[in-house]
């Protein structure tokens, strides 16, 4: 039913003993980091910022955000939830926007939310929408394939050359 650990029970006897130079001779290589497999990271946790937080400036991370003060700036981060408290006046661009509170911009994503208690005033842009009844919503709201992108055209070519000047006065 139950059985003894074997962590702890001594290394088996072998038939030839070992003499104790030769043991000695070969020290014990230490353990370095590279030999053993780093099992994968554990996600961080969401970046919160408080509701008596005020930040005018650009957030940009790779990670998840959550916004419970007042943002003057574009945020851009993997998933960003605009809490009820929350304001932000500026682009976002995230992977998941899930917006409870106020967002006064621009929303890019490709999956978007407005949560009932939701307050936007701009354009959505997105791949996936979800409006729940009771949402404010004033803007416009475009689909695309990958709205993280910004829709920025292409390069133009080369201007063609400028014509030559007319003379004045030729007949």
């Amino acid at each position: 039913m139950f059985s003894k650990s074997k962590i702890n029970d001594p290394a088996p006897k072998s038939d030839t003993p070992a003499s104790p130079a030769a043991e000695s001779a070969i020290p014990a290589a230490p353990a370095k980091a590279s030999d053993f497999k780093s099992a994968p990271k554990a996600k961080p946790p969401a970046s919160v910022l408080s509701s008596d937080l005020h930040i005018s400036g650009n957030l940009k991370t790779t990670g998840d955000i959550q916004v419970e003060g007042t943002v003057e700036g574009d945020i851009r981060a993997h998933l960003l939830t605009v809490g009820e408290t929350a304001t932000i006046k500026g682009e976002v661009i995230a992977d998941d926007v899930v917006i409870n509170g106020r967002i006064v911009g621009r929303v890019r994503g490709l999956k978007v939310r407005l949560t009932s208690t939701a307050r936007v005033e701009g354009d959505i842009i997105h791949k996936t929408i979800a409006i729940e009844s009771g949402a404010h919503f004033e803007g416009s709201v475009q689909r695309q394939e990958d709205p993280l992108t910004g829709g920025k055209a292409a390069p133009v070519a080369a201007a063609a050359p400028a014509a030559a000047p007319v003379a004045k006065g030729a007949k």
